[in-house]
Formats: C-alpha cells, structure tokens, sequence
C-alpha cells in the first residue's frame, strides 16, 4: 500500500495530485500519515481537492481516521493515519 507523509509545508495540490496518481493506476487504498494540526489540515486539503480530481472518473473516497505510533528523530510521537479508499 502507498503511503504519503504529509506536512505542515505540504501544498495541498500536490498531496492531492499524488492521492490522485495513486487511485489512476488502479490501486483501490493509499494511506496518509499526519503528525500535528497544520499536518492534518493540508491532509483534508489534499483529499478534498483529489475527489475533485477523480470525480470525472466516477470514483469517490472514504477516509478512515486512526492513531499511529511514528518515530520522528530517534522520538515516538503520534500521527494521524488516514486510510483512503475508493468506493
């Protein structure tokens, strides 16, 4: 499964952009991981945009939200996962 590490610093129309490429080749689940609020914010972005992208396609997402342990720097610290599927 792909996953795409978003930031704070993310652009949206690139995260999304790569969401997007994901789903085109016929992969039907990406993953997001997110640590922080400006993080998850360009995250929701992206998504948003990318079902904009897809639409003429016919396909939709469902997000699906969790916790997940990260180690950022040799630190544990816990990120936002966002299961995206196609429906």
């Amino acid at each position: 499964m792909e996953i795409i590490k978003v930031s704070s610093k993310s652009v949206p129309q690139k995260v999304a952009g790569a969401l997007s490429n994901i789903f085109r080749e016929k992969t039907s689940e990406a993953e997001m991981q997110a640590v922080g609020a400006g993080a998850l914010n360009q995250a929701v972005k992206g998504i948003i945009i990318a079902r904009g992208f897809l639409a003429p396609l016919g396909k939709d997402l469902k997000v699906t939200p969790s916790f997940s342990d990260v180690i950022i720097n040799g630190e544990e610290r816990t990120a936002i996962k966002l299961l995206i599927e196609v429906k």
